[in-house]
């Protein structure tokens, strides 16, 4: 048995938090629970972003565009101190500024979208590009892979590079979908080529998350202030702190599931 393998029969492997990210850089989002389809990011993760009006992103063709394209924590450290939240029944969508400047529209009609990127943009100032524009795309998700995928972390992973570096490196820096407890730190590098059944879901671990410049930003002060990419290649000789994985069965996954590394 490899050292994967034994790391998920010591202990029970659980789902501690599950998350979404309706608009690209912005806030996380909790979820108890989510249906996931094959070849699909979890339902609205990433289904909104803005994208720089020197973008080469084409709605009528939509494709993957590289973050740097797009409104991205990498590039502008200040939407770190927005506040949003999307409701998808109504397609309402709330960001607040840390001012109390406030932005309450339907991110689902092209006059929201457009009054939503206007905003943005007004927000953004010297960093926005051109003519930047507020994007949906059904079924489309404005993911950092080139397919969607489903991102997933061990807190025991984290729990020791915190330890290591000796200094807490908060959680939303990471902007997993899914963290999970119960498997030996940096076990789940070996995972890369294995299925999971996370809940009744099943899922192909296809690489591990190289770590950007993007985690450099404080999510509570929108400052950058720590550089997790140096610190993760000075700790492990890597920059890697989680995987990515492809749903290839649907299926249900909550908060408090099981997840089991198939043979």
């Amino acid at each position: 048995m490899g050292n994967a393998a034994a790391s998920l029969k010591r202990d029970i492997v659980r789902i501690e938090r599950l998350y979404r990210y309706p608009v690209k850089g912005l806030t996380a989002e909790a979820l108890e629970e989510t249906q996931v389809e094959p070849g699909r990011a979890i339902p609205w993760d990433r289904a909104f972003a803005l994208a720089q009006g020197d973008s080469l992103f084409d709605p009528e063709h939509p494709g993957w565009r590289p973050k740097t394209e797009f409104m991205c924590l990498r590039v502008n450290a200040r939407v770190a101190a927005l506040r949003s939240s999307f409701d998808p029944a109504s397609g309402m969508l709330l960001i607040l500024a840390p001012d109390a400047a406030r932005l309450h529209e339907n991110a689902l009609s092209v006059e929201g979208r457009e009054r939503i990127g206007a905003w943005l943009t007004a927000y953004l100032g010297a960093e926005a590009r051109g003519a930047p524009r507020f994007h949906h795309i059904a079924s489309h998700s404005f993911g950092d892979q080139k397919r969607p995928v489903v991102s997933l972390i061990n807190l025991a992973s984290l729990a020791d590079y915190e330890a290591k570096i000796g200094a807490r490196r908060h959680k939303r820096r990471f902007r997993a979908n899914v963290w999970f407890d119960g498997a030996a730190p940096m076990s789940e590098r070996e995972w890369v080529g294995r299925e999971l059944l996370v809940g009744s879901a099943r899922l192909c671990v296809t690489r591990t998350t190289t770590r950007c410049p993007a985690t450099e930003v404080n999510p509570l002060t929108a400052e950058r202030d720590a550089d997790p990419v140096a610190e993760l290649k000075h700790l492990y000789g890597h920059a890697d702190l989680g995987i990515h994985a492809e749903v290839v069965e649907a299926g249900r996954i909550a908060a408090g599931d099981a997840i089991e590394l198939l043979s």
